[in-house]
C-alpha cells in the first residue's frame, strides 16, 4: 500500500498572539494536501516558540517536505531562522518556500543553502504536485507549472502556472488550528472579529503592488453560496461578531457584488475591507443600500497621490478627484474612508510629499471621519513583475542619496537586513535623506494625534481628546516641525499605528 506524502506547513511569526488571524494560506494548501496526502499547520503567531516547537514535532513525525509561507519584510528573519533550524535538525527534509517573497524575488530565495524550492503565485496545485514528486509518486520536476528549483548550482524556473479560479472545499480545516476562536480578535467592529478571504486576486495592475506582481490582474470572487457557507460557520459555530476581509480587492463589477452584498446583509456583520475608489463612486443607489444594511463599517482605499500623472506612471487607474468624491460618498454613507498614500517617490521627492500633505488636509475637510495611512513609495524592481507587465512601462531609475543606482538584495540574508525589511514595509527608502525623513515623521505624528484612529480600542477616549486637542493649533496652522510635546505624550499614550499594526 502506496504511503501517504505528509507535508508540514508553518507560518513564521510575524504578529503578536493578540493580533494573530488565519493563516489562511496554510489552511488553503493543507485543504489541497489532504486530497491527497496529510498535513499539519503551525502557526508562529499562536506558538510564540516556534522553533522549539517545529523541531519536537519532526523529533515525533515523519514528513516529506515543510511548506513555508514567507509574505516579505519582517517574515524573513524568523523563515531564515526557522528554515536554518530545520536544515540542521534534518538535513535531508526538502524545505519550500511559498507566497508573495519567493514569488517576487524567486532567485534571491533559492539563493540560500537553507530553501530547496520556491512556488511562485497559487501555489495549492503546484506544492501538491511537488509532494507527490517527492514521494516517487508525482510528475518529474520539470514538469510542475510554478516552480523554481535547484538543479546542481543551476536555479531553474518552470513556466508560470495559469492561475485558477479553484475548486476550493465546502470549508477550509479549521480544526487543523486546535480551537478555532483563539484567532478571534476584538476590534472597533466588534468583540470577536474573525479574519477571512472570500475573493483572490485583483483585475488591475498597479506596478507597486505585490499582487498584481502575483496574479497578473486575474481574480476569482466566489459564489454567493459559498460566502453564505463560510460565513455562517464563522458566525454560527465559531461565534464571531465582525469580519476583516483580507480579499486583495472585495469591490468588483457590481454586477457580481450584490450577490455576494445581499448574503452580508443577511448575516450583518459590520466588516473592513480593502476597495477601490472608482468601484464604491460608481455603485447605484440600490448597492449602497445593501452595503448599509450590511453594515460595512471602514473601506480601505488605495488613493496613493494627488498627482494625477504619478498615479498614470504606476497604472493606478484612478484620479484625485475620485478620491476626494469618494470621501464624500463614504461621508453620506456613514462608511469611513482609511485612505493610503505613498510619499517620498524617487522622483519630485519632496515636491511630491508637500504636495501629498496638502491634498491629505483637503481630505480632511471634505470627511472629517476619513482615516489617513501614509507610506513610503518603494516600487518594485522590474524583474519582480509579472511576466505579462513587465517591459510596458518605463520604469523609473532608482538612485540613492549618493547617486549610486540602487541594487536590489540578492539573497533572504540581505533582504532580513533592517534597511531592506523597512523598504519592503514601505518604511523608508536609499533616496529619503534624514531632513525629509523627520519632516514626513513629524507631519505623521500631528496628524495621527489630532485625528486619533477609530481602530484604537486600547487609549482612552480621554487621552485620545487630550492629545487631539494638543495638537489642534499645530494642524490649524501647519506646523509640523518637531512636535517634542505630542512625542512625549505618546509615549504614555501610545496610540496605534494601523499601518503597523493592523485592526
Amino acid at each position: 500500500m502506496t504511503r501517504r506524502p505528509h507535508t508540514l506547513l508553518i507560518n513564521p511569526t510575524i504578529a503578536s498572539r493578540h493580533s494573530a488571524r488565519f493563516p489562511l494560506a496554510l489552511l488553503n494548501l493543507a485543504a489541497a494536501l489532504d486530497r491527497h496526502g496529510e498535513s499539519r499547520i503551525i502557526d508562529g503567531n499562536i506558538d510564540r516558540d516556534t522553533v522549539a516547537e517545529v523541531l519536537s514535532v519532526l523529533d515525533h513525525e515523519s514528513f516529506d517536505a515543510v511548506g513555508m509561507t514567507v509574505m516579505g519584510g519582517p517574515h524573513v528573519p524568523e523563515a531564515i531562522r526557522l528554515s536554518r533550524a530545520i536544515r540542521e535538525h534534518s538535513p535531508g527534509l526538502p524545505i519550500v518556500w511559498g507566497s508573495y517573497f519567493p514569488t517576487l524575488f524567486t532567485d534571491a530565495a533559492l539563493n540560500a543553502p537553507y530553501v530547496d524550492y520556491a512556488v511562485r503565485g497559487q501555489g495549492e496545485d503546484t506544492l501538491v504536485e511537488l509532494v507527490s514528486a517527492l514521494t516517487g509518486e508525482g510528475p518529474p520536476l520539470s514538469a510542475i507549472a510554478g516552480l523554481s528549483w535547484k538543479d546542481g548550482d543551476r536555479i531553474v524556473h518552470n513556466p508560470a502556472r495559469p492561475f485558477s479560479r479553484g475548486n476550493p472545499p465546502p470549508l477550509l480545516p479549521y480544526e487543523k488550528l486546535g480551537d478555532p476562536r483563539k484567532y478571534l480578535s476584538r476590534t472597533f467592529l466588534g468583540h470577536r472579529t474573525v479574519a477571512h478571504q472570500a475573493a483572490l486576486g485583483c483585475r488591475y495592475h498597479c506596478t507597486f503592488c505585490g499582487v498584481a506582481a502575483m496574479f497578473g490582474g486575474a481574480t476569482a470572487l466566489p459564489t454567493a453560496a459559498r460566502l453564505e457557507r463560510e460565513l455562517g460557520y464563522l458566525k454560527y459555530d465559531v461565534g464571531a461578531d465582525s469580519v476583516q476581509f483580507f480579499d486583495h480587492n472585495f469591490f468588483d463589477r457590481e454586477a457580481e457584488m450584490v450577490p455576494l452584498l445581499e448574503v452580508l446583509a443577511r448575516l450583518e456583520l459590520p466588516w473592513w475591507c480593502f476597495a477601490r475608489a472608482d468601484a464604491l463612486i460608481n455603485l447605484s443607489e440600490e448597492s449602497w443600500k445593501l452595503v448599509r444594511r450590511s453594515r460595512l463599517r471602514m473601506a480601505y482605499i488605495g488613493a496613493e497621490s494627488p498627482d494625477g500623472q504619478m498615479l498614470k506612471e504606476i497604472r493606478k487607474g484612478t484620479r484625485p478627484d475620485q478620491t476626494l468624491e469618494v470621501a464624500e460618498v463614504c461621508r453620506r454613507h456613514g462608511v469611513i474612508p482609511e485612505f493610503s498614500f505613498m510619499v517620498a517617490p524617487p522622483t519630485h521627492t519632496e515636491e511630491e510629499t508637500e504636495q501629498t500633505f496638502d491634498f491629505i488636509r483637503q481630505l480632511k475637510r471634505v470627511n472629517p471621519a476619513c482615516e489617513i495611512v501614509i507610506y513610503i513609495y518603494t516600487p518594485l524592481p522590474e524583474s519582480s513583475m509579472h511576466a505579462k507587465d513587465r517591459g510596458r512601462h518605463r520604469a523609473t531609475p532608482l538612485f540613492d542619496l549618493g547617486g549610486l543606482p540602487v541594487v536590489f538584495p540578492a539573497t533572504p540574508d540581505e533582504w532580513a537586513q533592517p534597511q531592506w525589511v523597512n523598504y519592503a514595509c514601505h518604511a523608508d527608502a536609499p533616496w529619503l535623506d534624514e531632513r525629509l525623513r523627520r519632516r514626513i515623521d513629524d507631519f505623521v505624528t500631528v496628524l495621527r494625534c489630532r485625528y486619533p484612529t477609530v481602530q484604537d480600542m486600547r487609549a482612552p477616549h480621554w487621552a485620545k481628546r487630550t492629545l487631539s486637542a494638543m495638537a489642534a493649533w499645530r494642524y490649524r496652522i501647519g506646523h509640523y516641525d518637531r512636535p517634542w510635546e505630542l512625542r512625549l505624550a505618546n509615549r504614555f499614550v501610545q496610540l496605534r499605528l494601523p499601518q503597523v499594526q493592523g485592526l
